[in-house]
């Protein structure tokens, strides 16, 4: 800070030379005159720095003593200034510059958005688009509740959002809506069957009759909980049966994986293409940025400029094109056997994370022709119990008329 304090007054570098420089040090010292970056030139001369008005009065001080001040440099805002009084097309410009970003930091140039994360950034910034909200917003314009309102019923998956904008950012703050639990339907009669074959574990029956017992094996669509109990003397009543069971399953999953794929092969030769956006504007520079008959992968780089910390309406876009070349590579069969067992696994686990884990794993594989039959065995410890509803026949209730 006292840099920059230094800097905005305007200091210089000066270079005495004098038979006792400790005399001008000592005057400097009497005469209450800060200066500071001492440097020993010989026993005779030093440089130091100081304000400008300090050595105007060093200046005027040192005529009685024999010695010599030099100015090597000037620094500071005021000298700037000076050296600009005669060039007026520049000074008006940097007047103008300053002027317009100034008036710029009352408009919205970037968006950041946190808390969300089912919901996309595109899907949100296109609503506070709708609602008058976009890049060159007039940022004290803004009406909180109107844009809460009209965002909401355009995004139900949202509950809550706030747009406070700070300089040329909005910064927009979102809540994702979390959804209730289901409610379990305790009216409606219903049993329980077995999603999936398996070996039952445990059997938890929370209304209904178990008709299994832990040890038992069981099928598909089997009666696990019965809604139906038997009151022996008074007949049977139809419940909402509900429970859990977990039991032990198995899984065989198979896939095929060609000896002979398609890879790529990078040829070494690059295209970078720049531009330049401007708000809503997108500047290009160079003429002929398509490419056809070519294979490449593109990489995107965006790099928004700012000035001081002031997000600027200015982004360099830098477009990177990899060209390619497609080859044909065989595979050996653990090659073969591994990449097989990663897609199969996968597979497995989207299936059973939602009801249990997998214990135990056995991968295999035969070759047939330019193919790997890779196949997955897996046992898993999942809970298998599924409600369906028991339809009954509900009397007539219609009147019968006799004749």
């Amino acid at each position: 800070m006292i840099g920059v304090l230094n800097r905005l007054r305007g200091q210089v570098r000066l270079r005495v030379e004098c038979a006792f420089p400790e005399r001008v040090l000592n005057l400097c010292g009497a005469r209450d005159l800060a200066f500071w970056d001492l440097e020993w030139e010989s026993d005779t001369a030093f440089t130091c720095r100081m304000s400008r008005r300090d050595y105007a009065a060093l200046q005027r001080a040192a005529e009685r003593l024999e010695c010599r001040l030099t100015v090597v440099g000037r620094e500071g805002v005021p000298f700037l200034l000076g050296r600009l009084r005669h060039r007026q097309a520049l000074l008006v410009g940097l007047v103008g510059g300053g002027l317009v970003l100034f008036l710029g930091s009352f408009f919205i140039w970037d968006f950041e958005i946190e808390g969300n994360e089912a919901v996309p950034e595109e899907q949100i910034l296109r609503a506070l688009e709708d609602c008058g909200v976009t890049i060159g917003t007039f940022g004290m314009s803004l009406d909180g509740e109107s844009i809460r309102n009209h965002v909401l019923l355009e995004i139900p998956e949202l509950s809550w959002i706030a747009v406070n904008v700070s300089g040329c950012q909005a910064n927009v703050q979102v809540r994702e809506r979390v959804e209730p639990p289901e409610l379990v339907d305790e009216e409606t009669p219903a049993n329980v069957v077995a999603r999936r074959a398996g070996l039952v574990l445990e059997v938890r029956d929370w209304n209904g009759m178990a008709a299994v017992l832990p040890g038992t094996a069981v099928t598909e669509g089997q009666l696990l909980i019965s809604g139906v109990e038997d009151l022996e003397t008074l007949g049977a009543r139809v419940l909402a049966g509900t429970g859990s069971v977990q039991a032990r399953t198995w899984y065989s999953l198979t896939t095929t994986i060609p000896l002979q794929m398609e890879t790529k092969r990078y040829t070494g030769r690059e295209k970078t293409v720049l531009s330049l956006v401007l708000g809503k504007q997108r500047i290009k520079f160079s003429s002929n940025s398509s490419i056809s008959g070519e294979k490449y992968d593109k990489i995107t780089q965006r790099t928004p400029w700012s000035l001081l910390g002031v997000p600027l309406p200015v982004t360099v876009v830098t477009e990177t094109y990899r060209f390619y070349e497609t080859e044909t590579v065989t595979l050996d069969a653990a090659q073969a056997k591994a990449l097989g067992e990663e897609i199969l696994t996968e597979q497995l686990e989207a299936q059973v994370a939602p009801y249990g884990t997998v214990t135990s794993t056995l991968c295999t594989s035969r070759q047939r022709g330019d193919a790997l039959e890779v196949t997955l065995a897996a046992e898993c410890v999942e809970e298998i119990a599924q409600r369906v509803p028991i339809y009954t026949e509900e009397p007539d209730a219609s009147p019968q008329t006799q004749e």
